[in-house]
């Protein structure tokens, strides 16, 4: 089973990533796993994404595609994987076909966990992490029994600097431009289909699972 996740910041698709890799024995790869993977590697491809990481520019997608490739043909993959942050434009998606067709596979399915912009912001500007342990909360949807103070570990909560409205609603808004075509893209192939991210986290990975049972 080939996925490809989509969803906006805040969205939970990190989170469904994870449970869906582990249900089904696949990896979950992310952009940068990849990357700090073929850096570790020493790789020849990981030795030029280091440059421009280390110069602080955007790897190509020349690199960028090389090392997907790399990646998905490694042993781990043989029974599928999902990708998380690649591809992210068209150009991509259409590198990422020709590698799959190269391998004899081909994307299986390409959920979406949508959340209306207004509940990711809200997401966004209540939640709390815990210096100490990293643990996080949220004001509304999950908070600490003692407010501003860690349940787990006594540790002081903060609020990222980032977390707030008009910087979480630029984020959305870069997302969405950058996401739609692709979006456009997975439909016309026949494999995306959209999850309602406002339900709890057990009910989106059941609906995840319903709907994957039937591309298998």
């Amino acid at each position: 089973m080939q996925l490809i996740m989509l969803g906006a910041p805040g969205a939970g698709k990190g989170t469904q990533a994870a449970k869906l890799a582990k249900k089904f024995s696949i990896p979950q790869i992310s952009t940068g796993d990849m990357f700090r993977a073929a850096v570790k590697d020493g790789t020849a491809l990981g030795k030029q994404a280091k440059s421009f990481m280390d110069a602080g520019k955007l790897v190509p997608d020349e690199v960028t595609i090389g090392i997907v490739r790399e990646r998905l043909g490694k042993d781990d993959c043989a029974n599928g994987f999902i990708l998380d942050g690649f591809p992210r434009t068209v150009e991509q998606a259409d590198a990422l076909a020709k590698i799959l067709d190269g391998l004899g596979k081909k994307i299986s399915c390409v959920p979406n966990i949508h959340v209306p912009a207004e509940d990711l912001i809200e997401r966004a500007v209540g939640r709390r992490i815990c210096r100490q342990c990293g643990a996080t909360y949220h004001v509304k949807f999950h908070p600490p029994k003692v407010d501003g103070v860690c349940t787990d570990c006594g540790g002081e909560l903060y609020q990222r600097a980032d977390d707030n409205a008009d910087t979480m609603k630029n984020r959305l808004s870069v997302y969405e431009a950058s996401t739609r075509p692709l979006i456009d893209y997975y439909k016309a192939a026949g494999v995306y289909v959209e999850i309602d991210g406002t339900q709890s986290i057990d009910k989106v990975t059941e609906d995840l699972l319903n709907v994957l049972t039937s591309v298998q």
